[in-house]
């Protein structure tokens, strides 16, 4: 994922550096697999861009390994979606007889790496931490 302004002279910076790492690692890279996404931008430069590294558009919101990509991540309603579910699968196992070990195990194998995924990307506001540790105890 590159950001960079909108101007030509930094898209042709940015496919000299993917050609750069295809000779540098013998490997490919796959521009008709990759995107451009911009903000604010016309639509004439857009497909200029587009053209130029030989890739798809995309729009924001749009997904990036499993993380919707949008909106303003210091707002609670931003990590609405993985509270509930972290809570809807807490749901599931709610009704099984699991022991207090298992239940640890649970949240350390899933009800904490989700959330961890999430934080590499963003930082969290203290309320969301907060209400997933509450769900963490809850739970136990």
């Amino acid at each position: 994922m590159f950001f960079c302004q909108p101007k030509f002279k930094y898209i042709l910076a940015i496919k000299a550096i993917l050609h750069s790492f295809e000779i540098a690692s013998s490997l490919k890279v796959n521009f008709h697999k990759s995107k451009i996404g911009t903000l604010g931008i016309s639509e004439l430069d857009l497909n200029i861009f587009s053209n130029t590294l030989n890739c798809g558009r995309t729009r924001i919101p749009f997904t990036y390994l499993g993380i919707t990509i949008y909106g303003n991540h210091r707002k609670k309603e931003f990590w609405n979606p993985i509270i509930l579910k972290i809570q809807h699968t807490l749901s599931m196992w709610k009704g099984r007889l699991l022991s207090m070990t298992e239940k640890i195990c649970l949240i350390k194998s899933f009800i904490t790496t989700l959330p961890l995924f999430y934080f590499s990307f963003f930082k969290a506001p203290k309320q969301v931490c907060e209400t997933i540790k509450s769900i963490q105890i809850k739970f136990l």
